[in-house]
C-alpha cells in the first residue's frame, strides 16, 4: 500500500561488519531489543508511519502470517511443522516480525512491556490457580 513502510528487519547484510552485537535470548534485555529497533525506525524516518493503529495492524498481519504456516494443522503435525529445518527459518523470520512490531509498538506509545507482562502473569495467576487449572484449557470463567 502507498505511504507503508517496509516490514521492519534486524539482519545486517552479507559481508558487514557488525555495528552492534549479535542478540541472543540468554544475554538480551527487552530493552536492548527496543533500542535496536528503535534506532533501525530512526535511521528509516519510519516513526510518522507508527501510529499505534498502524502497528496494531501490522502485527495483527504479521501474526497471520506465522499461522499461516500452521493452517489445517492437527496439534501433532503443528508440532512437527515446527520442528521440520526447512520450514523453520520462514517460521523463525515470521515470529520475528511479530515480536519487532509488538516491541515498537511499545516503544511508540511508551509501553513498559516487562512491566505489562508481569502485571499480566500476576493476574492470570489469579483467575487460573494451580489447583483448579492444572492440565485444564478451560477458560478461568468455567473454573
Amino acid at each position: 500500500m502507498t505511504g507503508e513502510a517496509p516490514a521492519i528487519a534486524l539482519r545486517r547484510p552479507k559481508g558487514q561488519a557488525a555495528t552492534m552485537p549479535a542478540l541472543s535470548d540468554s544475554t538480551t534485555t527487552v530493552s536492548d531489543l527496543k533500542e535496536r529497533i528503535l534506532a533501525f525506525v530512526r535511521e528509516r524516518d519510519w516513526e510518522q508511519f507508527h501510529a499505534p493503529k498502524n502497528l496494531s495492524m501490522a502485527l495483527a498481519a504479521e501474526a497471520a502470517e506465522l499461522m499461516e504456516h500452521f493452517l489445517w494443522a492437527t496439534p501433532e503435525e503443528s508440532r512437527a511443522v515446527a520442528g521440520d529445518p526447512s520450514k523453520r527459518a520462514k517460521i523463525a523470520e515470521e515470529l520475528a516480525d511479530v515480536v519487532i512490531y509488538a516491541l515498537e509498538f511499545a516503544n511508540a506509545t511508551g509501553l513498559d512491556v516487562a512491566g505489562s507482562i508481569e502485571a499480566k502473569i500476576a493476574s492470570n495467576a489469579r483467575k487460573y490457580p494451580v489447583e483448579k487449572s492444572r492440565g485444564r484449557s478451560a477458560k478461568y470463567t468455567e473454573l
